[in-house]
Order: C-alpha cells, then structure tokens, then sequence
C-alpha cells in the first residue's frame, strides 16, 4: 500500500548505501515499513532479494541517476556501489542521530543553518 508523503512509520532497517552527491555522503537507509505483510520474513539483504528480486539494485540505480534528467551528473556511491548490511546501518543510524541530538542540543553549532525542526 502507499505510505502518505512526509508520514512517519516504524520501520525495520536492513541495509545502506552510501551516496555520495555533490561530493557530500548522503546515507539511503533500506528498510520495509513493519506493519508489510513480508516484514517478518525480511530481516536481511538476503531476504530482501529472495523476497523483492533485483529492487536492491533498482533503488541504486534510482538513486544513481535521477538528477540526469535535468543536466547533472550521475551520483556516486561509496563501498564499490554495495549495499551495506543490517548492522553497518544501525551504526549509521546510531551516528547520525548523535549528529543530529549535538546540533539540536547547541553542542555543535549549526553553522550550514539545517533545519532542525
């Protein structure tokens, strides 16, 4: 079914590319909404293929190109183009959001002015 843009779900992540646009990483967390009905079999990327063959490769290749259209090159991705595994994700996450709780706190100055709202 179709989620509502800008809605907020609990998700199950599984996966991460590293995209690297405009010479800045810019994470793609892969998750599948936990109330899917296939979000009790899909706890991996193995199980992602084995359930949604070749999507894996689909959002990369999204990713990759869909800024050509209008005139930009194609992005970049770190780790040889890989789709990293359930457990690099998590420290992604565990990362970023300590990233995210220093600028919301003011321990880090928010000197690009990113929304924090």
């Amino acid at each position: 079914s179709q989620l509502k843009m800008g809605g907020v779900y609990r998700v199950k992540p599984l996966g991460v590319y590293a995209m690297i646009d405009d010479g800045e990483l810019d994470w793609k967390v892969i998750a599948i909404n936990s109330a899917d009905p296939k979000a009790a079999a899909v706890n991996s990327l193995e199980d992602v293929e084995r359930e949604f063959p070749g999507q894996l490769t689909k959002i990369l290749e999204w990713f990759r190109d869909y800024k050509i259209p209008d005139g930009k090159p194609a992005n970049a991705f770190g780790y040889d183009n890989k789709c990293m595994d359930k457990a690099f994700t998590l420290k992604v996450i565990e990362e970023t959001h300590g990233f995210y709780n220093k600028l919301k706190s003011g321990k880090r100055s928010n000197s690009e002015e990113l929304s924090l709202i």
